[in-house]
């Protein structure tokens, strides 16, 4: 778990809601470490979790109600610096482009690979808060 000046911090990521069960799969990445999944059923929901707790990062499918791309922008409005990782269904260079140009940390093509997944936030929780608690 993460440490803050002696004190155990609970660490949330905050994933948006899929018409397929992968909020389920990811629940198997994320019990065994000790991390809270909080799924989110609309931006407003996002809005207020990002209003009122801590999220370490953020799992945008873009799928969800047709406004990933004007999900991702209102989770910049609340936390600009926020890590965030886009589910796409077949992503094309358009998509990359503003995936980069709002400053996405990794883009996941869908079907998600769980294992890819796994990669990515080890990569993400390493590089940003200097913690392997997605490692093997």
């Amino acid at each position: 778990m993460f440490a803050d000046v002696g004190q155990s911090v609970e660490v949330s990521v905050l994933a948006t809601q899929a018409n397929w069960a992968w909020p389920l799969a990811v629940r198997d990445i994320f019990q065994p470490r000790g991390v809270n999944l909080l799924v989110a059923d609309n931006t407003n929901d996002i809005v207020n979790v990002l209003r009122q707790r801590r999220i370490w990062t953020t799992i945008i499918d873009t799928d969800f109600q047709q406004a990933g791309f004007w999900t991702l922008k209102m989770i910049r409005m609340e936390s600009p610096y926020m890590p965030c990782l886009m589910l796409v269904n077949n992503p094309t260079g358009d998509v990359l482009d503003e995936a980069l140009r709002l400053d996405v940390f990794s883009v996941l093509d869908k079907p998600v690979d769980m294992r890819i997944l796994k990669d990515q936030l080890n990569r993400l929780f390493v590089k940003k808060y200097g913690n392997n608690i997605f490692s093997e």
